[in-house]
Parts: C-alpha cells; sequence; structure tokens
C-alpha cells in the first residue's frame, strides 16, 4: 500500500502558477512510468489569478486591472507493461504557457494598457522503461512540442513601439527525453532523474505596427518584408523526484525542478531592428534560469482513503524588474490533496493549492511603469485514474 500513496494521491498545481519560472505549467512529470500495472491518467485543472498592480508615479499611478488571465491544464497518460522489465508510456500535456493582458480603456493602465501575451504549447511524449533489477531502472524515448505565441505592445511605456503587434504561426519539434531511477521498494524510496532536450522552432511572423505592415513603414534600416521568421528555443529542463516511506502509511515526496529558460529569446525582424543600435540582445521576452522545489507529506488512513499537504518554493530574481508579459518574481505555495479508490481499479484525486506570487516591478528600459504587490492564485485540480 506504500507504493501506492505516491500515485495519485497528491495534485501538486505549483507549476500552473502563472509566470512561476519562465513559461512552465506542467512541470513535465514522469510519475506514471513508476506505477504499478497499466495505468490510464486524466488529469484536468483550473488556476484563477489575481495580479493587480499600480502604474508608476509617471504615468499617474493609475490601477492596472488584473492582468493574469484565468487558464485550464489538461494531461492525458497511458503506461503499458510489457513484461517484468519494460514497460512504456505515452504523455500528452500542454508543457508552458502564458495568459497576459492588460486592460485598456479610462480603467486601465496608462502605462501598459492593451499589452497582451499569449503562449499556447501542447507536447506528445513516449517513454521506454528498462527495469535492471528492483533498484536500478533507466527511462527514456523522445517528445514532440508545438508552440505557438502572440505578442501585443501597447500604452504610453513602450514610446514608438505603442501599437506594435506580432502573430506567430504556430511550429513544432522534435526533443528527447532520458533519465534513471533507484528504488527501494521495501521502504517505499525511489529517486528520479529525468533530463528533458530544448527544440528550437521556426515561427512565421507578421509584424504590424498601429496595423500597418512593418512592410509599408518607412523605415530607416531598409525595407522589410510582410512575412519573417523567428527563431525561438524552448528550454532544457531537468527534474529530481523522491519519494520514501518514514513512517507506517506515511510518505515524504518532493522534487526539484531546473529550467534554462535564459535560452529564451525572442527577436522578431522589425522588434530586433528597432532595439539592435541601444540593445544588442533585444527579446520580447525577459526570462532567466531557475528552480522550483516541492516538498510535501503523504498519508494512507485506509486501504482506498488517502490525502497529502504539500509546500512549493520558485526562486526568486534579485532585481524585481520583470518583463510586463509575466509581471511575477517567485512563488510561493500550499497544496492539499485526497484520492480515494472508488473500486481496485478506479480512482479519484483532487487537491486545491494556494499560490502566492512574488512581488514584482513591469519594465520597460530597465525603469519601473508599474508595481504589483499582494498578487496570488487558486489552482484546483481532479485526476482520475483506470487501472487495467
Amino acid at each position: 500500500m506504500m507504493k501506492s500513496l505516491g500515485r495519485a494521491t497528491v495534485i501538486v498545481l505549483v507549476p500552473a502558477a502563472a509566470g512561476a519560472v519562465g513559461l512552465d505549467r506542467s512541470g513535465q512529470s514522469v510519475e506514471i512510468l513508476f506505477t504499478e500495472g497499466n495505468m490510464v491518467e486524466l488529469t484536468l485543472g483550473r488556476v484563477l489569478p489575481d495580479a493587480s498592480g499600480t502604474d508608476t508615479v509617471l504615468f499617474g499611478g493609475s490601477s492596472t486591472g488584473n492582468v493574469l488571465e484565468n487558464f485550464n491544464q489538461a494531461t492525458l497518460a497511458v503506461k503499458y507493461e510489457f513484461d517484468e522489465r519494460f514497460s512504456a508510456a505515452l504523455i500528452l500535456e500542454q508543457p508552458y504557457g502564458i495568459d497576459t493582458s492588460y486592460p485598456s480603456g479610462a480603467d486601465g493602465s496608462i502605462a501598459l494598457g492593451g499589452t497582451e501575451a499569449v503562449v499556447d504549447s501542447d507536447s506528445v511524449t513516449a517513454l521506454l522503461r528498462y527495469r535492471f533489477d528492483d533498484a536500478w531502472s533507466v527511462h527514456g524515448g523522445v517528445r514532440y512540442q508545438r508552440i505557438s505565441p502572440y505578442v501585443a505592445l501597447s500604452g504610453a511605456a513602450y514610446g514608438p513601439l505603442d501599437g506594435y503587434e506580432a502573430r506567430f504561426d504556430r511550429d513544432g519539434d522534435l526533443g528527447f527525453v532520458i533519465g534513471g531511477a533507484y528504488e527501494m521498494p521495501e521502504i517505499a524510496l525511489r529517486v528520479a532523474l529525468t533530463y528533458f532536450s530544448g527544440t528550437e522552432h521556426e515561427l512565421s511572423t507578421r509584424e504590424t505596427l498601429n496595423g500597418v505592415s512593418v512592410a509599408l513603414l518607412p523605415v530607416p534600416f531598409g525595407p522589410l518584408s510582410e512575412t519573417s521568421t523567428t527563431d525561438l528555443e524552448a528550454p532544457e529542463s531537468i527534474n529530481l523526484d523522491f519519494q520514501t516511506g518514514i513512517a507506517p502509511e506515511t510518505l515524504l515526496f518532493g522534487s526539484i525542478r531546473y529550467a534554462k529558460y535564459g535560452d529564451v529569446i525572442v527577436a522578431p525582424t522589425f522588434f530586433d531592428a528597432v532595439f539592435e543600435p541601444t540593445t544588442p540582445d533585444s527579446s520580447l521576452t525577459d526570462l532567466e534560469d531557475g528552480f522550483s522545489y516541492t516538498i510535501g507529506v503523504g498519508r494512507q488512513f485506509t486501504d482506498r482513503l488517502s490525502a497529502s499537504v504539500a509546500f512549493g518554493y520558485d526562486d526568486k530574481l534579485e532585481d524585481d524588474l520583470v518583463s510586463p508579459l509575466a509581471p511575477v518574481n517567485g512563488t510561493q505555495s500550499f497544496s492539499v490533496g485526497a484520492a480515494y479508490a472508488v473500486t481496485d481499479a478506479l480512482e479519484v484525486a483532487g487537491g486545491v493549492s494556494y499560490i502566492k506570487l512574488g512581488d514584482a516591478q513591469a519594465e520597460t528600459g530597465d525603469d519601473a511603469r508599474a508595481i504589483f504587490d499582494d498578487s496570488d492564485a487558486w489552482g484546483f485540480g481532479l485526476k482520475v485514474g483506470y487501472s487495467f
């Protein structure tokens, strides 16, 4: 029973906090590989963030309104055992995302009103696991990932780029996953390390300024085409997951995740040309590499009922100046979850997370334009697992 406690018991929605670590949403878990037998799992989540800021005095101190949109998450995972050594898993998820929108008009921000960023992604990961014995195993596979961003810059803080839009077509690329694990089943101990490669995307891009194609603008750096290509590298990442029994029917679990978001540079042709003379490394994004941590305890109360609590923490940058597209600097979260085995084959789990979003200052040109404090989010999740 101790091994089942570490499976569907916990729904920790920490990675779902908008802007938590770069673009992270799903956390790219491979937990299903370590379940017993054949399994299919469906996880649904809903996140409701509230990040309302205030323009700096330079822009009159008006309210920005809530700039982070509610969003949904869904993951479908299937695991199949061929024999006692070989197993496979297929995972469909939405690993990255942004939904930021600054209200405009009389009740919106003067500095940033109308600014918007949307990043949608989906991925399919196919994995194989080989167990050398009861202790050691390796796993790996391939991951096909698609990304589709959209960015609009609006407000007095953007100066000549007020009214800029960049629309990107969806593009996909193939990456790989590799990892290994050590287990001691008698004490429910497992330590698993998994590496996810980055993916490279060539996004067909259409840039406009106040609705006019950049191809029609009289720019000093030469004529531009109506459509260009923007290169985007999605980050590589590493997950370290662990669990161990610490008392009868009680499990300690946790994870450390590192994502190399400093490699994510988005510089469309016109945007890059405007900033090139003064800022050679210009980018619509302003992300840094970061770590996220989770630690929690699970407890099995009966043969069918178990529950857990968990605390999560995401790195806070030394500098509170952040991109207006993700006005959050670090997070702290508290999650509770419970699972109930309806039958021997069907298990249902639910969870809720409260996420405190770190105070931040939305900047352009390295100057604060809006101040965000007391931001937070609530996350709700439901997981259904069926053994076959």
